[in-house]
């Protein structure tokens, strides 16, 4: 776990186990266009900045216990 908060870039992974969100969550999210990620090397493996990814499936997770619907959310990330 160290190695993973010592990480600028995470994996989808790796993101589930520092969120405690699921994997297939966070995959809907990726899909959608609200968790952003960056692709590179030969595999094209998803990474996530490991900050701002966290931050947001906080603050995703905060406005769906609002009630908030995902189109909601997406909205208002892009406001």
């Amino acid at each position: 776990m160290e190695k993973i908060l010592a990480s600028e870039y995470v994996t989808i992974g790796e993101l589930a186990r520092l969120t405690g969100c699921r994997y297939s969550t966070l995959k809907f999210y990726t899909e959608e266009g609200m968790l952003p990620y960056e692709q590179a090397e030969e595999n094209l493996t998803r990474r996530y900045r490991q900050e701002e990814s966290v931050e947001r499936v906080a603050w995703i997770r905060e406005k769906r216990e609002e009630g908030r619907t995902v189109p909601e959310i997406k909205k208002l990330l892009t406001e």
